[in-house]
Formats: C-alpha cells, sequence, structure tokens
C-alpha cells in the first residue's frame, strides 16, 4: 500500500491496480486540485474542499456517507459522526471511512469536529486501527491537542496528520507543531509517500507519526 497526500484531507491509497481517493478539493482552497485515475472515490462530507470529484479521471465507485461495501477487493465501513461539537448544528454531518485492503486497516477522520471524549461507542465500532488519518488544524476540526488525544484513545501503529496550515492553503488552519508536540513527534521526518505491507506492522504498543509532504 502507497499513501499520499495532496493537502487538507486528500489521499491518495493505491494498492496494486487498485486507486483509492478520499476527499478531492477544488481549486478554490489555493491548492492544486488532485487530478488521477481512481477506482473508488470516497467524500467524508459535502463542502467544497473534499468533493471535488470532476477532478477524478476513471469511472470510480463513489461512496458518500454511511454504510458497509466491498469494491475491487477493499472493504469500506462509512461511520457517520459531526462536523462540530454541537450535534452537527453549526457544519453538519461528517463520514469517518475504515478502508480495509492488503489486510491494513486504514481510518480517515474526515473532518471530524466533535468534542474528545474516550468514546467506547466509536473505538468498539472502528476496533483495531493500523493507520490513522486525522485533522489537526482546529478551526473547522478538531485542533491538534484532540486530535493527539484521539489518536491515544484509538492506538494506531502509525498516525498521519492531515487538514493543516500548509503554503498555498487559503483555509484558515493552524499548523501541526501542537499535535506533534503532543505526540512528542517535533522532529519527524518529512516523507513524500508513506509504503507499507502488512508485514511490516510490528505488534508494538506505540504509534509512529508520519508526517508527508503535500503533492501538487
Amino acid at each position: 500500500m502507497v499513501i499520499t497526500w495532496y493537502g487538507q484531507s486528500c489521499f491518495k491509497i493505491q494498492s496494486g491496480d487498485l486507486v483509492i481517493v478520499i476527499d478531492p478539493f477544488s481549486k478554490d482552497i489555493g491548492l492544486t486540485p488532485p487530478r488521477f485515475r481512481a477506482d473508488i472515490a470516497l467524500v467524508t462530507h459535502q463542502h467544497h474542499d473534499h468533493n471535488n470529484l470532476e477532478s477524478i479521471t476513471g469511472e470510480p465507485f463513489t461512496i458518500i456517507g454511511p454504510g458497509e461495501y466491498e469494491v475491487k477487493g477493499a472493504y469500506v465501513h462509512g461511520i457517520e459522526t459531526f462536523h462540530d461539537t454541537k450535534q452537527g448544528k453549526e457544519r453538519g454531518l461528517n463520514t469517518i471511512y475504515l478502508i480495509e485492503v492488503e489486510g491494513i486497516r486504514l481510518l480517515h477522520m474526515g473532518d471530524y469536529g466533535e468534542e474528545v471524549v474516550r468514546d467506547s461507542r466509536l473505538i468498539e465500532e472502528v476496533g483495531e486501527v493500523d493507520i490513522l488519518l486525522v485533522p489537526v488544524g482546529g478551526v473547522y476540526t478538531i485542533d491538534g491537542e484532540n486530535a493527539a488525544r484521539l489518536a491515544k484513545d484509538i492506538e494506531p501503529r502509525f498516525v498521519i496528520p492531515m487538514h493543516y496550515k500548509i503554503p498555498g492553503l487559503k483555509v484558515l488552519l493552524a499548523d501541526n507543531a501542537p499535535f506533534l508536540k503532543e505526540m512528542g513527534a517535533r522532529n519527524a521526518e518529512i516523507q513524500e509517500k508513506f509504503s507499507i505491507k502488512k508485514k511490516d506492522i510490528a505488534d508494538e504498543e506505540k504509534t509512529d507519526v508520519i508526517v508527508l509532504k503535500p503533492m501538487g
């Protein structure tokens, strides 16, 4: 599995010939929209920095919202959450996606904005998570401190921060420094892509932070 980040919450997940795109954004946010072929497209919610499916080529199987799906060897479980701390009254609903490919379980939190308390229901529903993709920029989602708290509750083997301030982005967000500080990863090396195989995921009780360089 190869994971590439394009900025905001947009990722390309590639497993052999299978390509999954999550939350492609529009050019309005100041970044170059992702443009590649995908087999599966996931949208966490209908905001312009997450739902620009027009930029994706091919004829992807599109998933928008909760439910369980099996597509081309990939398992996807969408779980409904809120975009804010007021049960969606401010920003509506958000879908988090649990994706299983190659025996690797990846959880994309979308614009998760709920108050972070130890939610045993959510933790039980997502189960074991190998890779967590979590927003850390605050303002519209949880901030770095709460993202770190969530990561420590979910206990993934790897966590990748997303949805934070980067050069060119017009959306007002905080950077990833508070999250990295809380995770003890201030000096994390920036990688262009994250390549991982199931056999590489050691059964260790620790979480490594992976910081990706936005592509595009």
